[in-house]
């Protein structure tokens, strides 16, 4: 079996950033080069040393821990030479100009990755890597360990249970002053995280429409709706699909307006069943230094925002 992420510079991550520069803007944007450190944590470090809520700090896409990755952030009035002193173990930041606006979640053309595979049996030849549409899944860093469960919890105001799987110390300390106020204590956690779990949600039934549709064997690329409470339901096999979901999680679109949190509430939308991997290009197989007897290759490819390497390459390197 293949393995990818063996060490952090295995995985290489660059966002294209879809910013603009403005001087007079109060916004400094930079790019967060890290490694070991997953986004949000970066972050929320970044804050305390900042001295600056964590609401202030602005990222387009969240990216993984055990790789290198480079995206841009911005933060609300904090100068670049405040921003060119920081120093941080793992973490690089560097000032690229200000703006008007705050980057925001979405706020990206794409990504580029650069991977190495590894634990690979044989020599394998390069043209047995056949690149082609690939299904759209939610890749498993989406979901963490319990972000699905979470997020389940949340839509159906279970908010107890939520809070349960919830590891914050911010919740603990605001239950012990409001004991029983659970949806008060999901309200502590940064909103950008709040926003996850409902997300991780969404993307999970995605994933299981997408794979339950795909069994029909269709051919042609297609928006397959992200379900949420004005999500537009047709009545075709999707739609079905779709509702026999809800009653198996036993959940109705309007769930999906959370009045006792109204910011978590989600409208949905739709993605695309397939993506097609641009710029692909794949070394000759060499041994591999990290596992004996096997080999390694690398794979760099450009993708649009919102998909996932490792859906890629376990579609190219799986049956290899």
């Amino acid at each position: 079996m293949y393995k990818i992420k063996q060490i952090p510079e295995d995985f290489v991550v660059k966002e294209l950033a879809s910013h603009e520069l403005d001087d007079s803007g109060n916004y400094s944007y930079f790019v967060l080069k890290k490694k070991n450190y997953n986004t949000l944590d970066a972050v929320k470090l970044l804050s305390k040393f900042l001295r600056v809520p964590i609401r202030y700090i602005g990222f387009a896409g969240t990216k993984d821990k055990n790789a290198l990755t480079e995206q841009v952030c911005s933060v609300y009035r904090v100068p670049k030479e405040k921003l060119e002193r920081l120093r941080l173990k793992d973490i690089q930041i560097i000032f690229i100009g200000k703006g008007k606006k705050p980057i925001s979640l979405g706020d990206l053309k794409g990504n580029s990755f650069r991977i190495v595979v590894r634990n690979l049996t044989s020599r394998i030849k390069r043209k047995k890597i056949i690149v082609k549409k690939i299904p759209n899944y939610f890749g498993k860093q989406r979901f963490s360990q319990s972000n699905i469960d979470i997020g389940r919890y949340i839509v159906k105001r279970n908010f107890q249970k939520a809070v349960e799987l919830i590891n914050q110390k911010e919740v603990k300390f605001y239950l012990e002053d409001n004991p029983g106020d659970f949806a008060g204590a999901i309200r502590q956690i940064p909103l950008k995280l709040r926003k996850m779990y409902v997300h991780a949600y969404q993307a999970h039934l995605w994933n299981r429409t997408a794979e339950e549709y795909l069994k029909t064997k269709p051919m042609r690329n297609e928006k397959i709706p992200i379900l949420g409470f004005s999500t537009e339901l047709k009545q075709d096999s999707v739609g079905k699909i779709i509702r026999r979901l809800m009653n198996e999680e036993e959940i109705t679109q309007r769930d999906f307006i959370i009045k006792n949190i109204p910011e978590l509430s989600s409208e949905g939308g739709q993605r695309d069943l397939f993506v097609t991997p641009e710029n692909v290009l794949i070394s000759e197989p060499e041994e591999d230094e990290l596992n004996k007897n096997r080999y390694k290759v690398n794979v760099g490819f450009v993708l649009p925002k919102g998909c996932y390497a490792t859906t890629v390459i376990e579609e190219l390197f799986s049956a290899l």
